[in-house]
């Protein structure tokens, strides 16, 4: 089982983003849902931490500008959206 398929909730998602635009569909299909659980926000880029339905906590680094603008707090239902090209390794 890959980690998305774990904390999947078995719906069929489209995201769509209609804020001021029209629908646009993701082609991302890595999307858990899951918690807001903290929103830190530096100068430029916010930290935003999620508690995935699974229990375990994802980290996602977004522009300060995009957390104010969704006004993201501690508490609200998100979709972690996972687009990644590389997967880095290390080991000592």
């Amino acid at each position: 089982m890959t980690f998305v398929e774990r904390y999947r909730d078995g719906e069929d998602h489209e995201l769509r983003l209609t804020k001021g635009r029209s629908a646009m569909r993701l082609s991302a299909r890595n999307q858990v849902p899951g918690t807001v659980v903290s929103v830190l926000h530096g100068s430029v880029m916010s930290t935003v931490t999620i508690r995935l339905n699974g229990g375990d906590e994802v980290v996602a680094s977004i522009t300060k500008e995009s957390a104010e603008s969704m006004s993201l707090t501690a508490g609200d239902q998100v979709r972690a959206v996972i687009k990644a090209t590389d997967v880095m390794v290390g080991k000592e």
